[in-house]
């Protein structure tokens, strides 16, 4: 159910930037979710559907990439991506390691019109997490 809270932030982080530009409305939006990311972007996107309704994103398109997931062994430094949920360093064999990438959750970007007929204008997001 975090998803719900998540999804709030991404609305509310995506009509501040866009009443910032003075949109007309929002077109897009560009969420990156970490391979390990809790949240569920079927959750997201049924949440968005309702809570977007009546604002400027109401059928806005939510864009989801994943970012693999990324371990670093502590005792080596071997880089790696882990097979599955097992954690264990392929070059040593050490189960000290910190996750790199896999974990991020943010709003990269939204594209929103400013007029009638205009292009999309994309603004993009510093890694905001949520």
């Amino acid at each position: 159910m975090h998803e719900l809270a998540v999804t709030e932030s991404i609305l509310e982080i995506a009509l501040r930037h866009a009443s910032q530009q003075n949109a007309r409305r929002i077109t897009d939006l560009f969420i990156v979710m970490g391979a390990w990311s809790s949240t569920v972007d079927d959750s997201v996107q049924f949440y968005w559907e309702m809570i977007s309704e009546g604002t400027l994103a109401q059928g806005a398109q939510l864009h989801f990439r994943r970012i693999p997931t990324r371990l670093e062994c502590k005792s080596c430094g071997h880089s790696y991506q882990p097979d599955g949920r097992q954690l264990q360093c392929p070059n040593c064999q050490s189960l000290q390691v910190k996750v790199k990438t896999g974990e991020e959750f943010y709003l990269e970007a939204i594209e929103v019109e400013t007029e009638p007929g205009d292009a999309k204008t994309n603004l993009q997001k510093s890694s905001q997490s949520l």
